[in-house]
Parts: structure tokens; C-alpha cells; sequence
């Protein structure tokens, strides 16, 4: 069975983007490089360090955690002078300025390299058959979109259970659940309070963690009972503006509903009167994304014994995810 993320330098990405980088503008354009880190646990990072607020930081979006990867920031405000400061696995590096902060969705792509550990002789065989070839993979939401519980406090965010939700995050240690500790260590009962002194930013992707898991569930039952289906058609990222009449597919509107339901869901549940800013409007998303790949390397696994690796390059639109690719790779 195939290895992947056994050394950070074994899954790299970088993001491709279009900036209109010029000498004057508000807002400064960074490369950010890290490594083994989370993109908003790095830009809260960069944040204070900085002394700058997370509201001044813009990104095109999440980068995965267990890896070497590169994206364009920008910073409200910014100096060139930045690329000087020294954070732990992190490096900065000036373009230049612009009149517009970068903003999740505004990505092109990523360009992937990842070495692919522990492979037999028949996983070889076959990375050698299908390159250049074209794949067509499910759309799906990786599970580094997921974390360890993301998706469910973005359920008792929406269903506007908070206490459920600030109990959930509190199962952890870090910085975030130091500062819910201090709040309500102030103000007992107020968990809409507590949630909020968490980043915007982060809170945001526990809503869109819950719409990303309803999304999986529709696709892999719609796949489930149609095994054979290779057009691609549009699938709902359910939000508060949702409307199930305007899914052509039959079979697709059926499922989706019967999904909700199960949820016991509704459009309108993603509007959050308590916290305006985390209301979440909806979108389509394609059932399948195509992708290619080239191999630049197969020798033998210095990790796995008697296994060989595979060093594969290819690019993603944005928003598809490597590990869904791989996966269908070897599916």
C-alpha cells in the first residue's frame, strides 16, 4: 500500500496565482514558504510577530499542514522589510505592492510534487502505464479540509448550539482554546463571545468544514448508486441560498435532499443571526476534476525496505485536492 507525507519534504506544493504586482498599492504581496504547519496557524504566527491583526492578512487559500509549500499573502499596510524577520519554519519573500488584498478562491491552481513511498511492483507498474494519461477523480474534500473536528463544530455552529461547539474545540491545547479557557473564565455562559475570540479567519473554516462534509456525503452516494456516471455535472455546496429545484439532475436532487434531511438541515440554517460574519451562501462544484502527471524519479525506498518510491509532478485546479488525486490514482 502506498506511503505518502513520510517526510515533509515528500509532499510540496505551490500555489499559482495571477497579482498585479506593482511599486505602489495598500497592500504588500509576500511568498510565503513554510513547512510542517497549518496556513492559518502560520499567519497567526506571522500575525504576532508582526503585530499586526489577522484581519490585515490575506491569503487565496489552505495549504496542507504536513508538507513544504508555498503561496502568495498579502499584508495591509506591509513592508518589505518583513522578509528580514525570522519565524520558526517560515520565510517570507517581498514582491511587490497592489491595490487589492489576495482573497480565498483567487488562486489559479497548485503545482504539486509528491514522492510516493512503500510501492510494490504492481504500483509501479502501473504509475508507469497511466502517466501522461488523463484521470478523472471525484471531486471530493481532502481530509486535511477536515482536521480532527472542524466539520463538527461547524454543525453546532450552524444548528446554533455553541456551547456544543466551544466544548468540542476545548478537547484540544492550543493557542485558541487558552484564550476560550480565559474568557470564560470571565464570562461563564457566554460561548458566543468565546467563539468569537477566535480568529475569523479559523472560525470560517469551521462552517465551511461542515458544507465541505455535506458535499462528500452527496457525492459518494450519488457514486454509490451510480457507478458508471462520468459526466461531469454540477453538485450543491449547500448554503443558505441553496435552492434543490435548481439541481438538473433528478437522481442528484434526490440524494441531496435525502442527505439534508437526514441532517435534519435546512439552506437557511447557514444563516447565523449570532455571528453575521460566519453566514455561509452556497455554490455548485464540479462532480470530477481531470488531472495528468509526469514522473521525475523511481528508485529504490530508502524508508521501506525492499519497496521503490515514485516522484510525480502535476497541478490541481484550485480547490481540488492532491491526496483525492493520488487516491484515485490507485483506485
Amino acid at each position: 500500500m502506498y506511503k505518502i507525507k513520510c517526510l515533509p519534504a515528500d509532499f510540496q506544493v505551490k500555489e499559482t496565482i495571477t497579482l498585479d504586482a506593482k511599486n505602489n498599492g495598500f497592500y504588500s504581496y509576500f511568498n510565503l514558504k513554510k513547512e510542517c504547519l497549518g496556513t492559518v496557524e502560520a499567519l497567526e504566527m506571522i500575525s504576532d510577530k508582526l503585530k499586526i491583526p489577522m484581519k490585515n492578512i490575506g491569503f487565496a487559500g489552505n495549504k496542507d499542514k504536513i508538507a513544504i509549500t508555498e503561496q502568495k499573502i498579502s499584508i495591509y499596510m506591509g513592508r518589505k522589510d518583513f522578509e528580514n524577520v525570522k519565524i520558526r519554519n517560515i520565510s517570507l519573500s517581498y514582491i511587490g505592492n497592489g491595490q487589492k488584498p489576495i482573497s480565498l478562491g483567487d488562486s489559479d491552481g497548485n503545482e504539486f510534487t509528491v514522492k510516493l513511498r512503500n510501492l510494490g511492483k504492481n504500483e509501479v507498474n502501473k504509475i508507469r502505464k497511466l502517466e501522461n494519461k488523463k484521470i478523472r477523480c471525484p471531486s471530493l474534500f481532502g481530509p486535511q479540509r477536515f482536521s480532527k473536528n472542524n466539520a463538527e463544530v461547524g454543525k453546532y455552529i450552524v444548528r446554533k448550539e455553541f456551547k456544543k461547539a466551544v466544548e468540542l474545540i476545548l478537547i484540544g491545547t492550543g493557542k485558541n482554546e487558552g484564550m476560550i479557557e480565559g474568557f470564560l473564565s470571565k464570562k461563564k455562559n457566554n460561548f458566543i463571545g468565546a467563539l468569537r475570540v477566535i480568529p475569523l479567519k479559523t472560525r470560517k473554516i469551521y462552517v465551511h468544514a461542515y458544507q465541505s462534509l455535506m458535499f462528500n456525503k452527496i457525492v459518494m452516494r450519488f457514486l454509490q448508486e451510480n457507478k458508471k456516471f462520468k459526466k461531469n455535472i454540477d453538485v450543491p455546496l449547500i448554503g443558505f441560498d441553496f435552492d434543490l429545484g435548481k439541481i438538473k439532475n433528478k437522481k442528484l436532487r434526490e440524494i441531496s435532499k435525502k442527505t439534508m434531511d437526514k441532517e435534519k438541515l435546512q439552506p437557511r440554517d447557514f444563516v447565523i443571526s449570532q455571528m453575521p460574519e460566519l453566514t455561509s451562501e452556497g455554490t455548485m462544484r464540479n462532480l470530477f476534476f481531470d488531472f495528468r502527471y509526469r514522473i521525475l524519479e523511481i528508485a529504490k525506498d530508502e524508508l521501506n525496505g525492499s519497496k521503490e518510491k515514485a516522484v510525480v509532478n502535476f497541478t490541481l485546479p484550485k480547490s481540488c485536492y492532491a491526496t483525492v488525486a493520488i487516491s484515485c490514482l490507485f483506485s
